[in-house]
């Protein structure tokens, strides 16, 4: 009856670091550890299936599609817009890119990026209501990491691995009962 989080699996962008577009796929990898976070949902149930809008969670959340459980999309849930900051290497951002302060060229500010967090969690909360099992949210690390600063009570973290989970109470205050876990992609070092 939680609500799980999943980060999306790998882009060839994460494994170069680079700030990446709307439209960069899964690697190779990233399929691979898609189908195996599909696996571990899939014991805990499935009561509903909600997904940022980007082709990497659309990617991630497919493994899913594919054993019979519809996908609701939502730009709620899409990773902040970084404007003009994509496709560039995190060695040639800014200092400041994750600060409170810092503004992206042609992009979103993190006040407008956790106004829309906001509301993309009042769906989550509406979705929950009255489901028979878990909600699963395929999104983006910085929207994970604004669920737990924002919304929930427990754990906080910056990092989100590839297709971790991190498990809320469905009722607030939402605490976090599992944070951060692979453990779905442990005995194969190609997929970590």
């Amino acid at each position: 009856m939680s609500i799980v989080l999943v980060r999306h699996g790998e882009t060839i962008g994460n494994a170069a670091r680079v700030i990446q577009e709307p439209d960069s796929p899964l690697s190779e990898r990233g399929v691979r550890q898609a189908e195996r976070v599909a696996e571990r949902l899939c014991t805990l149930g499935i009561a509903h299936v909600l997904c940022s809008d980007f082709l990497r969670a659309r990617m991630t959340a497919e493994p899913l599609r594919a054993r019979g459980h519809a996908i609701e999309d939502t730009p709620l849930l899409q990773e902040r817009d970084l404007g003009d900051l994509r496709g560039m290497s995190y060695d040639q951002l800014p200092d400041n890119v994750f600060g409170r302060d810092y503004m992206p060229p042609g992009g979103e500010s993190i006040d407008a990026f956790h106004r829309r967090v906001a509301r993309a969690f009042a769906l989550i909360v509406e979705r929950r209501r009255g489901l028979a099992g878990p909600l699963i949210v395929v999104t983006h690390g910085l929207v994970c990491a604004a669920i737990l600063e924002n919304h929930s009570r427990g754990a906080r973290l910056d990092y989100f691995g590839n297709t971790a989970l991190t498990i809320l109470d469905p009722e607030p205050p939402f605490a976090v009962t599992l944070l951060n876990c692979t453990q779905h992609l442990d005995g194969d070092p190609a997929l970590v």
